[in-house]
């Protein structure tokens, strides 16, 4: 199936559950069920593989919204008037979101997540779909061959050229310890000691970082390595995939690649709170997360789904079994520790 033609099914789907019986319309809330995302492709993947069709297949329409804002969860909840049932969230904001009480705690004999690997869930979210925090290179200035770990990453003498890295701590504490040979079991807990390992690499590096980019701005680093302005970046994987369809000269590796994803959760007091459990169990089903691989940018969380895929797929799948061993699994519960506990020192460290 190609993406134009479950585009129009999906939207169908949702003119067909516009039409559901006076009888059950009457017994929900005044407002129709709410889906909050970010906007642009990925709210549009998100409405097309996941909320229309849970729309028709559970019988409540599901009315998707965007931009999200965290603050304007927590203005919602602590307000008392939650207009957001289901949102798409960070794995930190998950854990930090749970602990302030600014969402619901899940129900695991509503969500089944017997098959998903431990790092794809917690209390208060569950992760819809993933990719990866990537090393990416121009292939015209350093070839088909790039980078296989961080440390070749940090090595400028063998791989010369201009760097963007992410503008945050997180993921950039991974990725320096990996490149310092670190093992990928003493990552965590962040200690004050691994800390200022972190910053010595980076400033090691940061000579060759022009661009640091941002969330606002994810699009960039991929752009900047194919125009051949940077030579080597990290970026979304989505991103590059992206460039790489327009045939731009840019490719990537999952070699100690970063996983990330985007997780569903409910903030606290949403009237369709248990019916939103009934949609992040639809979502992580094995006949919905096989949809994501006609998608082909963000990859299943369940890896049975992953492993159904073509050969030429699973090349791009964190979670194809060939490719599950290579990545680093980032801690949604740690990360969120080591940002609140250095966020003055890692501020400080970007404004030199």
């Amino acid at each position: 199936m190609n993406r134009r033609k479950f585009l129009g099914s999906a939207l169908g789907g949702a003119a067909a559950a516009a039409f559901l019986p006076f009888g059950r319309a009457l017994a929900q809330p005044a407002r129709p069920m709410v889906f909050a995302s970010w906007g642009g492709a990925l709210t549009e993947m998100q409405k097309a593989i996941f909320m229309d069709p849970a729309s028709t297949a559970l019988g409540q329409p599901i009315e998707t919204v965007s931009p999200l804002s965290y603050a304007k969860i927590k203005a919602m909840v602590e307000a008392g008037a939650v207009e957001w049932d289901l949102t798409d969230i960070g794995g930190h904001f998950a854990v930090n979101g749970g602990r302030e009480g600014l969402l619901e705690k899940l129900d695991f004999s509503v969500i089944d997540v017997s098959r998903l690997d431990k790092h794809w869930y917690s209390d208060y979210g569950v992760y819809a779909h993933c990719g990866a925090m990537v090393m990416a290179w121009n292939t015209d200035m350093i070839g088909q061959e790039g980078p296989k770990s961080w440390k070749d990453f940090w090595d400028v003498k063998n791989l010369p050229g201009k760097r963007s890295l992410y503008n945050r701590m997180w993921m950039n504490y991974e990725a320096a310890l990996l490149a310092d040979g670190v093992a990928p079991e003493e990552i965590y807990p962040a200690t004050d000691e691994k800390v200022k390992l972190m910053f010595a690499k980076l400033t090691e590096l940061k000579p060759h970082i022009p661009v640091w980019w941002t969330p606002s701005t994810a699009a960039q680093p991929p752009q900047l390595v194919s125009s051949g302005e940077l030579a080597l970046a990290t970026s979304w994987s989505g991103r590059v995939i992206e460039m790489q369809k327009e045939k731009a000269p840019i490719a990537y590796t999952l070699d100690q690649a970063l996983a990330v994803g985007d997780v569903l959760a409910i903030p606290k007091g949403s009237p369709y709170r248990d019916h939103a459990m009934k949609v992040i169990n639809y979502v992580i089903s094995e006949e919905v997360q096989l949809r994501l691989l006609d998608y082909g940018i963000y990859g299943p969380v369940l890896s049975s789904a992953s492993d159904k895929a073509d050969a030429d797929t699973r090349k791009i799948l964190v979670t194809a079994s060939e490719n599950a061993s290579k990545v680093f699994y980032p801690s949604d519960t740690e990360s969120a520790k080591y940002m609140e506990k250095y966020e003055e020192e890692w501020n400080n460290f970007m404004l030199k």
